[in-house]
C-alpha cells in the first residue's frame, strides 16, 4: 500500500477554481455580488430572505413565537433563497447581508427600512423592537447574551468544523473528525450540565438563547445533522435531549421550522410563506 504524500502548503495560497466538490459552485474567497437581481419585496413589515437551515429556522421560529403572541407587527414574508444556486450573492441580496449568508431581514416598518443580517442578531433585534424573549433585569439580560453568543461563536466548530469533515469532505481524514468530534462533544455537555438544573438555558424563562441554540445542538441530538447521532453518542446527554424534546413541542417552533424547507417530508414543506394560510 503506497503511503500519501503529506500536504506541504504553498508559500502563498491561492483559489483553484477548477475544483469539483459539493461546494465548489459557492464558496469563493471573494465578496461581493455575482450577478445582478432584485429581491422581491412582500407585503407584511418584516421581509425575510431565507433558507430552513440550522440558521434559517432561528428567523422564522422567532417570528412565529411573536405572531403566537399577538405581535401584529411581526407579520412576515419569507423568500427562498436557494443558496446551493448562488442566490445569495445575487446584487440585493449583498446589499442586504454583504456577507453572503443567510439568513437576512429587512424591516419595512421604519423608514427608511432596516436591514438585520446574521441570525443572532436578527434575534436579538426582533426581541428588542417587540419586548419578549430576552429578560430586561440586568444580570438575566447579560446570562441571555453570553448563551447566544456562546451558541453563534460555537456553531463554526459544528457546523463549518465537524460537519464539513465528517459529513461533507470529500474524503475522510482522522485528525480533522476526531478533533472537532472533541469539541462539539465538549459543547454538548456544557450544555448538559447547565440544563441539568435549569429548564432552559438561562433558567424557568424560554429566550432567543433557545431558539439560536436548539436549531443547532437540538437538531443534533434528534438524529437531524450529519448522521452522525450514533457517533456522537447523543443518547448520552440527558438533559440536551429533554430540552429539545420540550422546544420542538412548541407550535410556533413547529411552524418555524417548517418555513423556507424544500427537502425531507412533503407534508412538512413551506418553500415561501407569505400568509399564516401557507403553513396548513
Amino acid at each position: 500500500m503506497s503511503e500519501q504524500t503529506p500536504y506541504e502548503p504553498p508559500r502563498v495560497w491561492t483559489w483553484d477554481q477548477s475544483a469539483e466538490h459539493k461546494f465548489a459552485n459557492i464558496n469563493r474567497p471573494i465578496a461581493g455580488p455575482t450577478h445582478d437581481k432584485d429581491l422581491p419585496v412582500g407585503k407584511h413589515p418584516m421581509q425575510l430572505y431565507s433558507l430552513a437551515t440550522p440558521n434559517g429556522v432561528k428567523a422564522t421560529v422567532m417570528l412565529e413565537e411573536l405572531l403566537a403572541l399577538g405581535h401584529e407587527g411581526a407579520e412576515y414574508d419569507a423568500w427562498l433563497i436557494n443558496i446551493g444556486e448562488g442566490e445569495q450573492f445575487s446584487s440585493g441580496f449583498v446589499a442586504i447581508n454583504p456577507n453572503s449568508k443567510i439568513p437576512a431581514l429587512c424591516d419595512h416598518s421604519t423608514e427608511p427600512p432596516t436591514r438585520v443580517f446574521e441570525s443572532g442578531a436578527i434575534l436579538f433585534y426582533l426581541a428588542e423592537k417587540f419586548g419578549e424573549f430576552l429578560p430586561t433585569e440586568a444580570s438575566a439580560r447579560a446570562e441571555c447574551m453570553s448563551w447566544l453568543f456562546w451558541q453563534m461563536s460555537s456553531a463554526a466548530y459544528l457546523g463549518g468544523g465537524f460537519g464539513h469533515f465528517y459529513a461533507y469532505a470529500p474524503e475522510k481524514l482522522e485528525y480533522p473528525i476526531n478533533r472537532y468530534a472533541m469539541e462539539v462533544k465538549r459543547q454538548l455537555d456544557v450544555l448538559d450540565r447547565n440544563l441539568s438544573a435549569r429548564r432552559y438555558l438561562c433558567g424557568e424563562d424560554y429566550t432567543i438563547a433557545d431558539i439560536a441554540t436548539v436549531a443547532w445542538y437540538g437538531a443534533l441530538v434528534a438524529g437531524k445533522l450529519y448522521d452522525a447521532a450514533e457517533f456522537l453518542d447523543v443518547g448520552s446527554y440527558a438533559h440536551v435531549n429533554r430540552w429539545n424534546d420540550e422546544i420542538m413541542a412548541r407550535p410556533a417552533v413547529e411552524r418555524g421550522r417548517r418555513v423556507n424547507r424544500v427537502w425531507g417530508e412533503e407534508d412538512k414543506q413551506v418553500a415561501e410563506r407569505h400568509d399564516a394560510s401557507d403553513i396548513k
